[in-house]
């Protein structure tokens, strides 16, 4: 594929060189390319009329706002987005994304000699990206394997903001799960049929935890074919939640599953991952707690005895809260036009402004 092909005439066509296609989805085609001005390998996405729905060009605008505002060194960076001349003209975007040569779920399939260092420094690396995005109060909702993208130094980058959020203190609660779609085996259980109707950043923590009891097996921990099933597996590996949660939980018929459930007790985690460190087990024992008031935070997680040695509060920045000023659009009705004319905005502004604190 040619970059003609690829950018469809694009103005700034001549200034990147396209190498490979190296993703296609729902949403479009992701390429490698170098950039014939610095030299640099790069990742174009290009995601086609986005302006058809307008739930779509909003997803698309809050991702590209959320790029902009976070700058770490644990999630991806868009470096560019290429414009038409005008606004009239904008139907498909490019993002132009830093390149990483692959991703943790094709990490986690193609790798059998992944060490204890190995998924010491992964699951680092995940909680202090998470503990950044946290202290911007973001949610992330929707991490899984294939959205980290990997390189072969072990580097690994949080990706894919499209489900994310940010958690402004006056927003309406059942902002918080009328719409969470993301990936079921990564799903925290209080997700899995609407336990409450304002959850936390625990569901993150426990994302994580599945991704790494995947790093450690090499399989999916919660393959559930649908919520019923993933609340079974979940309960079959933690034992049936206390019968207080139980009570706590809005959903009539999820709250009656559960208090219908025969009794089931927890099998031991060293019995499930027989050959792991006891200490990545006891942290991964809390994360995965099926009660998210007794999950850690990043914060809390990054400070464990499985991190001696490797964590230093001084390599694990926080980020200043976003301004509410910046996701006023998600206050009222938004049309097409008014969607097209943000994201143009946000690509003629700078990117990788540094909220860091470091």
């Amino acid at each position: 594929m040619g970059a003609m092909d690829f950018l469809k005439e694009h103005g700034e066509a001549g200034r990147f060189r396209i190498d490979e296609v190296i993703g296609k989805g729902s949403y479009g085609v992701v390429c490698s390319a170098t950039d014939t001005q610095t030299g640099e390998k790069v990742a174009i996405k290009r995601i086609n009329d986005i302006f058809e729905h307008v739930s779509d060009a909003t997803r698309i605008l809050r991702e590209i706002k959320l790029l902009r505002l976070l700058n770490h060194p644990d999630i991806v960076k868009v470096k560019h987005i290429m414009l038409p001349p005008s606004p009239r003209e904008f139907k498909d975007i490019y993002l132009v994304f830093e390149l990483l040569e692959s991703d943790l779920h094709e990490v986690i399939k193609a790798n059998d000699d992944l060490t204890p260092e190995h998924y010491q420094f992964f699951l680092y690396q995940l909680l202090r990206g998470l503990k950044y995005l946290h202290s911007a109060k973001v949610f992330h909702r929707d991490l899984k394997p294939k959205n980290i993208l990997a390189n072969s130094d072990c580097k690994l980058k949080i990706c894919d903001f499209g489900l994310a959020r940010v958690n402004f203190d006056d927003a309406p609660t059942t902002v918080f799960w009328t719409d969470y779609v993301a990936t079921r085996w990564y799903r925290a259980p209080e997700l899995c049929g609407s336990f409450f109707s304002k959850y936390t950043q625990a569901i993150d923590i426990w994302s994580i935890g599945c991704i790494f009891a995947e790093v450690l097996t090499g399989k999916p921990l919660f393959p559930g074919k649908n919520v019923v099933d993933q609340l079974d597996l979940m309960t079959d590996m933690l034992g049936t939640p206390s019968p207080d949660f139980i009570a706590s939980v809005r959903n009539d018929r999820v709250r009656s599953y559960l208090r219908n459930m025969p009794k089931k007790l927890p099998i031991p985690f060293s019995h499930k991952f027989p050959s792991a460190d006891p200490l990545a087990l006891r942290l991964l024992e809390k994360m995965l707690s099926f009660d998210p008031k007794d999950r850690p935070s990043a914060e809390e997680a990054l400070a464990d005895p499985y991190f001696g040695g490797l964590a230093k509060a001084e390599r694990e920045p926080l980020a200043q809260p976003i301004a509410r000023s910046e996701f006023e659009f998600e206050r009222g009705h938004i049309t097409k036009d008014d969607v097209r004319e943000l994201i143009y905005r946000e690509g003629c502004g700078p990117f990788q402004e540094a909220i860091c604190v470091c």
